[in-house]
């Protein structure tokens, strides 16, 4: 690549330059004060054990043989043998002004474009989505975004439970009330279930109807599947609303329920009971994954198929037939073992290709203002729709949207976190609406610019500190955005964008834009409008609305 390539993440292009003459990650630390630099290390502290040498003379040697004095200004050693590094500010200008140049190529694209599916959202037909499925979507989407900007196929499938015993009673109840099933909307659909459910438990003959109808429903009677798919069409109306609301980009294009794979379970069984992979145990079929107690189920002892065989006919199907190359299921930490025991099995019957990757992604729970599972006043589940009408009720729809994915994003995926409305709209702190205003603070400082008819085309004064710790956090929001498509931990990308935000901020204080004058004036509209330009990119991929006024 140009010099344009090399500039776009100046740590990784350091550690390189440093790795090529010590053999080892020279770990680069920002530097804790502006004197020291921009960056230090302490990798000759580290070397000197190993060789014998006192550190400095090893760091001496480094410095004197380290091929970087087109970034750095000259190397110091300092104390008892760390490596200072400051960069050269026409380098750090460069950053700046190739974002304005070129916004786009601030996200690498991938040298190795892939097929992923990411399995999220999944909610159930005839229930309302509630706070899992929220926390699903919301990461999903993130993940889907992420992948997409660096070059990556997404398949996004929609996992939805739309197939199972549940419907025998469902199909049962609107038959018993004689309510056409094409006149319901998701919330009288709700009320069906909850209807059936009491009726399931109180009346043994119409349990037994509601197991029978299962059977019809499996077996394709006519009636049973029309009432079906129009329960099925009512859920899709609600759960197409939810995503609008949500700002998420899935369709009824990514929809792949558990009913598409009833025609792969048998051949699932078979094939792993042919390679010995499953044996019958007390009537059902299962797998013993080594090192696992409790057995993988595939087919009930009646006969039946349970959620493993359709998730392991998921697993043969993407890869087989969607031909992908990695699968990102977004689901529940409670899932963690389920998911475990069915890559196991898949990769036991030879179903993952060589170097194709299964990741379960998991999450904690949703809790209340109180620390506990967020329930409401009798005990229920709470429903996607209650909670962001808590977080509307504080503020604006696509300032609250931006507080609850934040908030979401913002901790480690696998911990819980606290639904606490007021904090989460906050314009302070760390938080969604937060850098929503930094966006748009710096958009209207470009506004009244351009109003003056100044606009800007590069950085050529960058004396400030607050100016290049800006500078210096632009140049690595490509390496962050392949930290979080790797990795799978959104939460680097808020603080990464949380800290570009603040050092916003400090830049403001120490360093004025329109009040300045001539070079200098223009210079700081450029990092203002680079600035921007991340800002922008970066709540997108945590699907959140850059406004330009707030």
């Amino acid at each position: 690549g140009g010099k344009m390539d090399d500039v776009l993440s100046l740590p990784v292009l350091l550690t390189e330059r440093f790795q090529a003459v010590t053999g080892v990650d020279p770990e680069l630390r920002p530097a804790t004060k502006p004197q020291f630099g921009h960056f230090q290390s302490n990798v000759a502290l580290r070397l000197a054990k190993a060789e014998g040498k006192p550190p400095r003379e090893i760091a001496q040697r480094i410095v004197a043989e380290a091929d970087v004095a087109d970034l750095c200004e000259p190397l110091e050693v300092a104390g008892p043998g760390f490596i200072n590094i400051r960069l050269r500010s026409d380098v750090l200008a460069g950053v700046v002004t190739g974002i304005l140049r070129d916004p786009d190529g601030v996200i690498e694209q991938t040298t190795d474009p892939q097929r992923v599916v990411i399995d999220y959202s999944a909610p159930n037909v005839a229930k309302p989505m509630h706070v899992g499925n929220l926390r699903s979507t919301i990461i999903g989407d993130c993940f889907a975004r992420v992948l997409r900007a660096q070059g990556h196929t997404v398949i996004a499938q929609n996992h939805i439970g739309d197939w199972g015993t549940q419907f025998g009673m469902l199909v049962e109840q609107i038959l018993f009330e004689g309510i056409d099933a094409d006149t319901l909307d998701l919330a009288s659909s709700v009320a069906l279930y909850r209807r059936a459910q009491e009726h399931f438990r109180s009346d043994e003959a119409f349990a037994d109807a509601a197991r029978r109808r299962v059977v019809a429903l499996q077996s394709g009677d006519g009636q049973t599947r029309a009432i079906w798919r129009s329960l099925i069409e009512v859920s899709k109306t609600g759960f197409n609303a939810a995503y609008r609301r949500l700002g998420v980009l899935l369709t009824d294009d990514d929809l792949a329920g558990e009913s598409i794979y009833n025609d792969l379970l048998a051949g699932v069984a078979d094939d792993l009971a042919a390679a010995g992979i499953a044996v019958v145990d007390q009537g059902a079929l299962v797998v013993f994954v080594p090192g696992d107690d409790a057995p993988l189920i595939v087919r009930k002892s009646d006969g039946g198929y349970g959620y493993a065989a359709t998730d392991l006919a998921a697993v043969r199907y993407r890869f087989g037939t969607l031909d992908a190359n990695r699968c990102i299921y977004v689901v529940g930490s409670p899932q963690a073992h389920h998911f475990s025991q069915v890559f196991a099995v898949s990769r036991m019957a030879g179903w993952v290709p060589e170097g194709g990757v299964l990741e379960h992604v998991g999450f904690g729970s949703v809790l209340g203002p109180d620390g506990k599972m967020f329930k409401t006043r009798d005990g229920k589940t709470v429903t996607l729709d209650t909670l962001l009408d808590l977080a509307e009720d504080v503020a604006a729809p696509e300032i609250a949207m931006a507080a609850v994915k934040y908030a979401d994003l913002s901790t480690s995926l696998h911990k819980d976190y606290v639904f606490d409305a007021d904090r989460m709209t906050a314009t302070t702190g760390n938080t969604g609406p937060y850098l929503q205003y930094a966006h748009a603070r710096v958009s209207g400082i470009l506004r009244k610019a351009e109003a003056e008819g100044r606009a800007s085309d590069g950085v050529t004064v960058l004396d400030d500190p607050a100016e290049q710790t800006l500078a210096l956090l632009l140049s690595r929001f490509g390496e962050v955005v392949a930290e979080v498509a790797t990795g799978l931990q959104p939460h680097k990308l808020c603080t990464y964008l949380f800290d570009t935000a603040t050092a916003l901020s400090t830049f403001y204080e120490r360093c004025p834009v329109l009040k300045s004058e001539g070079e200098v004036r223009t210079s700081r509209l450029a990092i203002c409008a680079a600035t921007r330009t991340v800002l922008a990119k970066g709540l997108d991929l945590l699907g959140i609305v850059a406004p330009d006024r707030m």
